[in-house]
């Protein structure tokens, strides 16, 4: 019997031996989403676009997310943290919007200026207060990634201004441009913001004023 009993309990040892070398550490276990950094913006996105920056809290978006609330912290210390992260991702999403519509460099130089004016003021109109918690966080981190992040979205523009100043498109230095441009396309995003604008013809809208804009650049 206690034979049995012996060749029992080693049996039992024997399916349940611990595996050889190092146990996982369950704090680097993937999380089920995959990503988890990318769910808690995508959560954050939602919710500054929904009630605004003052709304969002980590409790909540770990909450939206489907995670306990302690599980942003490995990537968002604190709120801020979040907010900067969400800063940055909204400068590259509006870095490859640029791109997109300034395209390959090919056609007339008025149509590809055109399309990034039209791209930049659709993006301010449709992420308002994003756009505003991504110029304010510039400011907080003037030599980190989101500051970096910043100089590359708004590079395509500046690029495409210095391509006209080059070919003769636009007189001056790029500064003036810019000086001209940018105060231009952020009234028409806080005019169709506030509601003074047709959004559904916005594009239209932009592009006139845009030429009207061109026609005190271009060189006489």
């Amino acid at each position: 019997m206690a034979a049995n009993v012996a060749t029992a309990n080693n049996g039992v040892n024997d399916n349940f031996r611990a595996p050889r070398g190092k146990l996982p550490d369950v704090a680097t276990r993937p999380y089920h989403h995959g990503n988890l950094r990318e769910e808690l913006l995508d959560r954050a996105l939602d919710t500054v676009r929904d009630r605004g920056v003052a709304a969002l809290s980590l409790r909540e978006v770990a909450r939206d997310a489907g995670v306990s609330h302690a599980a942003p912290r490995r990537h968002f210390p604190d709120r801020q943290a979040l907010l900067d992260g969400l800063a940055q991702r909204g400068f590259e999403r509006l870095r490859t919007t640029l791109e997109a519509a300034a395209g390959d460099g090919r056609g007339p130089y008025a149509a590809r200026l055109e399309r990034v004016a039209q791209a930049y003021v659709a993006f301010a109109v449709r992420d308002a207060a994003l756009l505003e918690l991504m110029f304010a966080a510039k400011k907080l981190d003037p030599d980190g990634p989101l500051h970096e992040a910043a100089e590359q979205a708004f590079a395509v523009m500046l690029e495409l201004l210095a391509e006209g100043r080059v070919d003769g498109e636009l007189a001056g230095a790029v500064d003036d441009a810019v000086a001209v441009l940018f105060p231009l396309l952020h009234g028409l995003a806080s005019l169709a913001g506030a509601g003074m604008l047709e959004t559904d013809d916005l594009d239209a809208t932009v592009a006139t004023a845009l030429r009207g804009a061109l026609t005190g650049l271009r060189p006489r």
